[in-house]
């Protein structure tokens, strides 16, 4: 099959159309609560051969575009998390991402073998595929709804490294592989993988930092380049020496995101630009895979019986076993029971089994795309409120804008954005009364669409917008200290030394 010029001016005009009603799209998702892979998945469905036309049916190239998209997206959600957060709850997140997805495998593998009618086969695969929880949906939803630190932490930290662990079971089930090799040998090599895997990655990290904090490129726009061709040689070398991929492209993005490295605002928005092309591709691509001459009401059926399952028994037993490492309120516990977003992770998965031509990989693929759709609907919208009616969720705190850094004359700052919600006793408090930790300092006041330029005895009212600069080491200090006074009033100064 040959590609020419002419082929090329027709896929540049479609394509760019679809992205950009995609990038549209993205407005409207976050308004109803939605990932907006639903969105994405119902433009490829309708392009396809129930709208369009277009015909794709390569399940091998899907099943290689689709491990390239989610290379990028997992080294997006490593560059943008902050360690700060997740480090107090990786035991639990580890826990989930090993543990808890092996509990979540065997109950959904048990129940639909004897439930569902499943071969054992089929069954696996199932329980393997739809136990990762997916970053892009996680990332996307989550960061939008006021939680606990520990618990988007640990949420995002257990969606960047359970893909791994997962998609070596899926290629061992469908190669055939498990059987032969038995489970204790099955589970040697998962953990063999992932330990390289994360050792691949924390080299290409470190390194990777080292190189770019001596590196003087000639132009901004290189650096964005290199930090994510790093991700991607860590993944490529884990791939290479027969480990984890999935598990060093995250830990190497992890590391690079918070390194101290030039021009890191501009490296966090190359990178969620390269993301949300790779989501919005993956996304189309598995809508134009589905052939909605399948889906019969015995799919739906199955969809929504394992769907059940995993979310009502299997998710809420393997939170709680993993707790056992580290113990939350129980209140917390059930949010991360229903907060474990399925996305496009899972349909990706099941190219595996299709590409190698197994038994049931098509019904296996409606099944679990049919599921995606079932239970990000039902999920999605409803996390804002589940949160509430658990008392998780918390008024909204300062959010973090970092600055950039030129490579020879770094400014290692932020700019913290926060608004005196009506019920804030920051009502009424001079900027010289907030006493700020040293070196930070409130640059700009917005109040009634006006801006201004704040001195020590500039009174803050209720509905202010506060941009307030701070030196890198201590913004935890500084968000800490708007909190208190937040909380406290002008007072907050001496309550907190009194405690």
């Amino acid at each position: 099959m040959t590609f020419d010029a002419h082929q090329l001016d027709v896929f540049l005009l479609v394509g760019s159309a679809v992205t950009l009603l995609a990038v549209l799209a993205v407005r409207a998702s976050s308004r109803a609560g939605l990932p907006s892979l639903l969105i994405y998945l119902l433009m490829g469905v309708l392009l396809g051969e129930a709208g369009l036309g277009i015909p794709f049916e390569d399940a091998e190239l899907a099943h290689a575009l689709g491990f390239g998209a989610l290379v990028v997206i997992l080294a997006e959600g490593g560059l943008t998390t902050n360690w700060r957060e997740i480090r107090p709850t990786m035991r639990l997140s580890l826990a989930l991402a090993t543990v808890g997805v092996s509990i979540s495998v065997g109950i959904v593998a048990v129940a639909s073998h004897y439930l569902l009618g499943l071969s054992w086969q089929v069954s696996i695969l199932l329980g393997a595929v739809t136990s990762a929880t997916d970053a892009a949906a996680v990332f996307s939803v989550l960061r939008a709804v006021p939680l606990p630190r520990r618990l988007t932490g640990a949420l995002e930290a257990e969606s960047g490294l359970n893909d791994a662990p997962v998609v070596v079971l899926v290629v061992l089930v469908s190669s055939g592989a498990a059987v032969e090799d038995g489970p204790l040998a099955m589970l040697g090599l998962i953990a063999f993988e992932l330990v390289v895997g994360v050792a691949i990655g924390l080299a290409v990290g470190f390194g990777g930092a080292w190189v770019m904090r001596r590196a003087a490129l000639p132009a901004t726009g290189l650096y964005p380049i290199a930090v994510l061709c790093l991700t991607v040689l860590a993944y490529g070398a884990g791939a290479g020496l027969h480990a984890s991929g999935f598990a060093a492209v995250y830990v190497a993005a992890l590391v690079l995101g918070n390194s101290e490295l030039p021009h890191r605002g501009a490296t966090r928005s190359f990178s969620e630009g390269i993301a949300w092309i790779a989501q919005i591709g993956l996304f189309v691509m598995l809508g134009l895979l589905l052939s909605p001459s399948r889906i019969t009401w015995e799919v739906v059926g199955l969809a929504f019986a394992a769907g059940l399952i995993l979310t009502v028994v299997a998710r809420p037993i393997s939170v709680l076993v993993c707790s056992l490492v580290q113990p939350m309120p129980p209140r917390e516990l059930a949010f991360l029971s229903w907060a474990g977003l399925r996305g496009a992770v899972p349909i990706v998965f099941t190219t595996i089994p299709l590409a190698d031509g197994i038994a049931g990989g098509e019904r296996l693929f409606d099944v679990v795309f049919v599921m995606v759709v079932i239970y990000t609907l039902l999920t999605g919208p409803t996390l804002p409120l589940v949160a509430r009616w658990l008392g998780v969720a918390q008024r909204a705190e300062p959010r973090e804008l970092e600055l950039e850094a030129a490579p020879l004359e770094r400014i290692a700052a932020d700019l913290l954005q926060i608004t005196i919600s009506p019920a804030s006793r920051m009502h009424g408090v001079e900027v010289g009364e907030l006493r700020l930790p040293p070196g930070a300092s409130v640059s700009i006041v917005i109040r009634d669409g006006e801006t201004l330029v704040p001195e020590r005895r500039t009174v803050l009212r209720r509905g202010d917008a506060l941009l307030v600069v701070t030196p890198r080491k201590q913004r935890e200090l500084t968000e800490a200290r708007l909190r208190e006074v937040s909380l406290r009033g002008r007072l907050a100064h001496w309550l907190a030394d009194e405690r």
